[in-house]
């Protein structure tokens, strides 16, 4: 497997002032993973084999893959050029169909919005469900081709988000698939916390089980470990103004700063770390901004914050939660960076 990109200590000095220069995030969903970035631009330039010899590279590390699987997706979604080629060159490829089914994914994700749903019009729900189909039907091909990776199985499960209500059976069959292939599965756990939260198909409670549970069950250092601070983002952004956001952040982080959400973000914290040092490709550059982001809000730990920032560095790419306290990502990026310095 390839090398792991090592930190990238040389932006620090956007992040803790010791600059005027503005603050200037790198939204790229690839973050620190430097080599699916290199490869997914030389596909969008027609060299695909790129992407297929670095998933290749990646073999059966399930966290990883599935995240190089989610950026190439994005790319396949907008600019799907190379993936016909890819197929046209080697007809049912399995990897294909995969990259096929998350770019569906994708599209129907920008078509609906990460607007709540009385802000989000009826042209752009239909668009959703239209998509999200087609991502279904090619989610269902992906897992026949790829009968090992769980993967296409967390493609079904997001295409799942359009009508849920009508398909938590089958979700938590798609479920049941993807963690018989891999148990602690990042993103099928993630899946499930989201799918089973309140502004979604379920409730705090349902939430909060989906999270501490395969959290507990996990060995140390697995990132599954953190999906709690996730509940915990997710019960203040319900609880304490879901439509106005930033206007209630006050009241946000009075629920952070209780006793038993600091004790949870404390525990969450020390046993993703207890194996060593996680790493940043995969999963740990979007882990790190959630205790990032859950220090701040619980106003702890100030200097293992900053710590977390210069390995964080510039890469923000796509982190959601920030969303729930602030209008836009990168602002809250911004906002726990201000707070450390």
């Amino acid at each position: 497997m390839a090398a792991e990109p090592a930190p990238a200590g040389s932006y620090d000095h956007r992040m803790f002032g010791r600059s005027r220069k503005p603050f200037l995030p790198d939204l790229d969903p690839g973050q620190a993973d430097l080599y699916v970035r290199n490869a997914r631009d030389r596909a969008l330039r027609g060299d695909w084999p790129a992407a297929l010899h670095l998933l290749q590279s990646t073999g059966r590390d399930w966290e990883l893959r599935s995240r190089r699987l989610a950026v190439l997706g994005i790319a396949a979604g907008h600019h799907p050029h190379w993936v016909h080629t890819w197929e046209a060159t080697v007809p049912g490829d399995a990897t294909v169909a995969i990259l096929r089914a998350e770019g569906l994914t994708e599209l129907a994700g920008q078509a609906r919005g990460g607007a709540s749903a009385r802000n989000t019009s009826p042209e752009q729900f239909r668009e959703f469900h239209r998509l999200s189909a087609l991502a279904a039907e090619a989610g269902q091909r992906a897992a026949e081709l790829n009968p090992d990776d769980p993967y296409p199985w967390v493609t079904r499960l997001d295409a799942m988000f359009a009508n849920g209500r009508q398909h938590r059976e089958e979700f938590d069959t798609a479920l049941g698939e993807a963690l018989a292939r891999d148990e602690f599965h990042f993103e099928a756990h993630l899946m499930a916390v989201s799918f089973r939260c309140q502004k979604w198909f379920g409730s705090h409670e349902e939430m909060f089980a989906a999270a501490r549970e395969p959290a507990a069950a996990a060995p140390p250092g697995a990132s599954v470990t953190m999906l709690p601070l996730l509940a915990h983002f997710e019960y203040a952004l319900r609880e304490y103004g879901f439509e106005s956001r930033a206007e209630s952040l006050a009241a946000k982080t009075d629920y952070f700063r209780r006793p038993e959400v600091i004790q949870e973000i404390e525990w969450c914290a020390g046993k993703w770390r207890a194996a060593g040092e996680p790493r940043l490709i995969g999963r740990g550059v979007t882990l790190r901004h959630w205790l990032a982001l859950a220090n701040h809000l619980a106003d702890r730990d100030r200097a293992g914050t900053k710590a977390l920032l210069a390995q964080i560095g510039p890469y923000l790419g796509s982190t959601p939660a920030y969303g729930y306290f602030w209008m836009e990502q990168a602002a809250g990026f911004e906002a726990v960076s201000r707070w450390v310095r």
